[in-house]
């Protein structure tokens, strides 16, 4: 007896998925657009100084962000959440973190992954290179509305 071919596609139902709103995480005209490829050299991103010992570069997409920053020792990032998913590399130094009830000291070569919406404060116990990365992007940071840093600490 010969087996009936079925046809896979005639048994699954094919299910449009309709685009997600960015209204709530919209962070400039980039997010009206389609994505674009981007090259980006860090000698072309220009530093911005937000206070004496604190400096940064950052280039971002629709849908991620990746920032540069430089903290001189003694350096404090106050305490403060978001709701970006934050992932810190640290690429020279090393960053105290203040989180989730616990200090954390960050090295070079080591991550940290902090979720949404989780109080965090750090300090830079050397000169310190990281790399931050921030899904969706910081609009805060974008719209230089992000004034807690812009104070010298």
């Amino acid at each position: 007896m010969a087996k009936k071919k079925t046809n896979l596609k005639s048994r699954t139902k094919t299910r449009r998925l309709k685009p997600q709103s960015r209204a709530g995480r919209a962070v400039g005209k980039r997010t009206a657009s389609p994505a674009a490829l981007q090259y980006i050299p860090w000698s072309s991103v220009p530093l911005e100084e937000l206070n004496p010992l604190l400096q940064r570069q950052m280039v971002w997409g629709q849908e991620i962000m990746l920032a540069r920053v430089l903290l001189k020792k003694g350096c404090i990032v106050p305490e403060h959440s978001h709701h970006n998913e934050q992932l810190t590399y640290i690429l020279e130094g090393a960053l105290k973190f203040w989180i989730d009830g616990r200090e954390i000291v960050v090295r070079a070569g080591e991550t940290l992954c902090i979720p949404s919406n989780m109080p965090h404060k750090a300090e830079a116990l050397a000169d310190t290179v990281d790399l931050d990365v921030f899904c969706p992007p910081r609009s805060d940071w974008i719209n230089k509305t992000d004034q807690y840093l812009r104070e010298k600490k």
